[in-house]
């Protein structure tokens, strides 16, 4: 401040209050995180893709969280204890968890935002997710009252679980957006606007300021949060940039400090330049293209077998991708969780001796240059990456059947929304990152009954059966035997055509610590710190 400026100001206690203004402000320290979409919604319930949780995760808190290395701790429950059969879970809620407006977080909290996801006037997306949880399926199909749900409120802050049978992967459930907890009483006074800024009532380690869509969402420190004396940064500014070069160029002029997603074809230029503030990171997770059952000629095997096999998934991956992905030929990511993935039966065939086969599958099928024309229309969520993939298929499926193969793209929440919804297509772009290190999560996708993410309508009585027989199987082993059979069928059906298990692709800032690459692509504010 200036000799100037001090004699216009006047007085020292105005002086003395302009510093401390000044102090605090130099002393709030704000993340900018790139976060590659708009959110469809802040509702927990409704919630299903990774941009939607990087940010519910930060307003609020499960039973259980992961850590910095992608590990599952306690947090807020502060500790459980599980029955010897493995089917009963007693959490001990903390003490100190409160709500953003300073209410206690109880247990009976939890019993409502469970009971809120299975009512199915709900509509919860991801309701499946909680269905290990006893009669919480057939609470969501209106076979049983939500007060049959096997959660109870044991007393304010212990809350115990009952699952319908064991399941290992229980607690990493828990940790998934879905099963965030909401404020009954907000809930109940509020209505759907609970969700808005300035009414949302959280219990994270920050608290919802403001949402402008397609502009910026911001969230302050929450101060009523149990941990919140380690919680570094103040504020973090999530920016829903799709636009991966300006997202890219953002990082480069330091007005953004995490970028999630950017061009892989930048991968090298960027590590020249940026070094280890490039991140690759392997990802449990599969890239992937469905084909709509219900549509002539998807619906023949050998029609989606023939487009599956003329696909070069190394060109994709090797040139497009630039090594940060490997091809596959199979749904569920090799060794997750100790499980075998059953590959399709082309997978060991040299692409050449691929090609071959598929021209005669198509031709069997009737269809391609010998046959009736091949129209083929590619949907895909707006990003250049996803484009220039949908670009090389589209002149691999030209060049092997002479089909003509247009491509048309959506905003990745729209992109979603309309498959969700049921909407009809040819081939749509996919992916799919393990919300739980178990094969079930990757195959249940294509139950029959899975009405939000079978986007493609796949029906199979024979997988469907093999599917529930691996609910009701104890034996750890068998049930991986059960599940890799069921993949088997899968895959020769392909439904689905597994394309690429995909990389985490992150620029983070040297000015930020804390960071740690982990698969669950887990990466919560408060457990890092910037730099000014």
């Amino acid at each position: 401040m200036t000799i100037q400026t001090r004699r216009i100001l006047g007085t020292s206690l105005l002086l003395g209050s302009l510093f401390l203004g000044a102090s605090q402000a130099l002393a709030e320290t704000v993340l900018h995180r790139g976060n590659s979409g708009e959110p469809q919604t802040l509702d927990q319930a409704n919630t299903s893709i990774d941009i939607e949780a990087f940010i519910l995760k930060d307003l609020y808190e499960g039973l259980t969280i992961y850590n910095p290395k992608g590990e599952i701790v306690a947090g807020a429950a502060e500790s459980w204890t599980i029955s010897d059969d493995g089917t009963v879970y007693t959490f001990k809620i903390r003490e100190n968890a409160k709500w953003s407006d300073g209410s206690p977080v109880t247990a009976e909290d939890f019993v409502f935002s469970i009971q809120r996801v299975q009512n199915p006037e709900t509509a919860a997306k991801y309701a499946n997710i909680l269905y290990p949880i006893k009669n919480a399926e057939k609470a969501n199909k209106g076979e049983a009252k939500l007060e049959e749900i096997g959660v109870k409120a044991v007393d304010a802050k212990t809350l115990e679980i009952t699952l319908e049978r064991a399941t290992p992967f229980f607690l990493e459930l828990l940790a998934h957006q879905t099963a965030l907890p909401v404020s009954k009483a907000s809930v109940e006074k509020n209505g759907k606007d609970f969700v808005k800024p300035g009414t949302m009532v959280s219990n994270g380690a920050y608290k919802l300021v403001s949402h402008v869509p397609n502009d910026n969402l911001v969230v302050e420190k929450n101060e009523n949060h149990w941990d919140a004396a380690n919680t570094k940064i103040d504020k973090v500014i999530f920016y829903p940039i799709d636009d991966q070069a300006a997202s890219v160029r953002r990082f480069e002029a330091k007005e953004m400090d995490l970028v999630y997603n950017f061009s892989a074809d930048q991968i090298n230029r960027l590590k020249e330049s940026y070094g280890e503030q490039v991140r690759v990171s392997p990802s449990a997770s599969t890239y992937y293209y469905v084909f709509d059952n219900r549509q002539e000629p998807f619906n023949d095997v050998r029609v989606r077998q023939a487009l599956s096999m003329a696909v070069d998934r190394d060109f994709l991956a090797t040139e497009i991708y630039s090594g940060a992905q490997l091809p596959t030929y199979s749904l569920v990511p090799d060794g997750l969780g100790g499980y075998s993935a059953a590959k399709a039966d082309f997978a060991e065939m040299s692409q050449l001796d691929r090609e071959d086969k598929a021209i005669a599958l198509m031709k069997d099928a009737g269809y391609g240059e010998d046959g009736k024309p091949l129209a083929i229309e590619i949907r895909y969520n707006t990003n250049p990456n996803h484009e220039r993939v949908a670009t090389a298929v589209a002149d691999m499926w030209k060049n092997t059947f002479g089909a003509t193969v247009t491509m048309t793209n959506l905003d990745v929440a729209s992109h979603y929304a309309y498959l969700q919804e049921g909407g009809a297509f040819n081939v749509a772009r996919a992916g799919w990152v393990a919300d739980y290190a178990d094969a079930e999560n990757f195959l249940a996708l294509n139950v029959s009954t899975n009405t939000s993410f079978n986007y493609g309508k796949y029906k199979s009585e024979e997988f469907d059966a093999l599917m529930a027989k691996s609910y009701a199987e104890g034996d750890a082993e068998a049930r991986k035997k059960i599940l890799h059979d069921a993949e088997v069928i899968l895959m020769r059906d392909q439904p689905i055509a597994p394309l690429m298990s995909t990389a985490n692709l992150w620029l983070v800032s040297d000015r930020v610590s804390g960071w740690e690459d982990n698969a669950a692509n887990e990466h919560l504010s408060r457990f890092l710190s910037v730099a000014e």
